[in-house]
């Protein structure tokens, strides 16, 4: 059975480049890419707080301009990216993005939701969109990958995955990160930020994270740094690692000692692209 994928887009050049670094890095398989645009009727209606109905004028002007768009979008995909196993499907809707997104995660039994990523008022401060962020919060029924505004695709080499060792880890939470491993051949590389030394309990765990990801290459790091995100960004940027995966649960990353969960601590500063995983 072919991967699914779904791939928000507002058309821009940023929503662009994240569906051509999705296809290039998912090559190897036979993939359909859903393509969904939320679209708004600001251009089209005098009055924003009232949302036209199905059928009106209003909205049937900006359902054809998203449709329209979609041509263009896949005119292009097919100059740059073709690919025979591949296969791209299109939707236009006007519901909110996250609920969009769950409502075509249910129909089609998504696999792994992509994004690109841009501050919303385009601060280059901001590399994450608030959307972004919200969707690896939110978005619990797959994995969410967002990805950086300027990142060039290459065929990733390094992934680095930070953990506390303090859950049990589930083979079905880290399938997404060994898919991706055997596909490019990367290495993951385990990062530990170091409060204190392991206990029994955190041993165990990362033994059993040793057993999961027997079929692909990995390592383990250890790095001394009381800042979540600082420790992390350091730590790719002095590997020049290609991403960053982590097991996005609800509760707050390391415990106590951080106030923020992870996805809010590296999400909007991250310059590699972010795997989510649930």
């Amino acid at each position: 059975m072919n991967k699914r994928i779904l791939i928000p887009t507002d058309f821009s050049k940023n929503a662009l480049n994240a569906i051509r670094y999705t296809i290039d890095l998912y090559a190897k398989l036979n993939c359909d890419f859903y393509f969904l645009n939320v679209y708004d009727f600001e251009k089209y209606t005098t009055n924003s707080l009232n949302i036209p109905e199905e059928g009106s004028a209003e909205f049937e002007l900006a359902k054809a301009a998203s449709e329209k768009k979609f041509l263009k979008l896949l005119d292009s995909i097919a100059l740059h990216n073709e690919n025979p196993k591949h296969n791209y499907y299109t939707k236009s809707t006007h519901n909110f993005l996250t609920e969009g997104i769950k409502k075509i995660i249910a129909e089609k039994d998504i696999e792994l939701v992509a994004m690109g990523t841009k501050g919303a008022t385009g601060s280059k401060r901001v590399l994450f969109g608030s959307n972004t962020v919200m969707a690896m919060e939110k978005i619990r029924e797959c994995p969410v990958l967002a990805i950086p505004e300027n990142i060039v695709f290459q065929s990733p080499k390094e992934i680095v995955f930070p953990t506390d060792f303090n859950d049990n880890f589930k083979r079905a939470e880290l399938n997404y990160l060994i898919e991706i491993g055997r596909m490019h051949n990367v290495e993951i590389a385990i990062l530990y930020l170091k409060k204190k030394e392991l206990s029994e309990n955190q041993l165990n765990n990362k033994q059993l994270l040793n057993t999961i990801l027997a079929e692909v290459k990995y390592s383990f790091h250890t790095l001394s740094e009381n800042h979540l995100g600082k420790g992390i960004q350091t730590f790719v940027e002095s590997r020049n690692s290609d991403m960053v995966a982590f097991i996005n649960r609800k509760h707050i990353f390391f415990g106590s000692v951080f106030s923020r969960p992870l996805v809010k601590e590296i999400g909007y500063d991250s310059k590699v692209p972010i795997l989510a995983l649930h």
